[in-house]
């Protein structure tokens, strides 16, 4: 796994590093849980994808609704497979420093959510909309009150 830690830019305004703006809350996976079950899971709560960590949260890699489709076109049966059969293990994850704007870069070559991960274990994740709503100034009370 790659962690990014800084890349020149301008931050948004008032919120500097991904330290600094609340991640959304997504459950991790275990690399022995269902995929079916992940799959599942994705689609009732609406999330593309999530870290998957083992016995200690350290991170493992990823599985994204991309991986699931690719599963599911290869013939691979969700319900008999395991998280560790269909995740991505060279995924990109992200520290407490890491620039906004290099976050945003990230998003912008397809990135959609990002794990946050300090000394080797997922703490949280970071989506595209955690992003937006640093850049717009709203803290996450904003997504509270809807």
């Amino acid at each position: 796994m790659k962690v990014i830690t800084d890349v020149a830019g301008n931050p948004a305004e008032g919120y500097h590093v991904v330290g600094d703006i609340v991640g959304t809350t997504i459950r991790p996976v275990k690399p022995g849980d269902s995929a079916m079950d992940v799959a599942i899971e994705m689609v009732t709560s609406h999330v593309g994808g999530a870290p998957v960590v083992g016995e200690d949260y350290e991170f493992l890699g990823f599985i994204n609704e991309g991986d699931i489709i690719r599963a599911i076109d290869k013939g691979l049966d969700l319900k008999q497979a395991r998280a560790q059969d269909i995740m991505n293990s060279a995924f990109v994850g992200v520290k407490e420093d890491t620039t906004l704007s290099c976050v945003a870069r990230m998003f912008e070559m397809g990135f959609q959510i990002l794990p946050v991960v300090q000394d080797g274990k997922v703490v949280r994740s970071i989506t595209r909309h955690d992003l937006l709503r640093a850049q717009l100034g709203l803290g996450p009370s904003v997504d509270e009150s809807s």
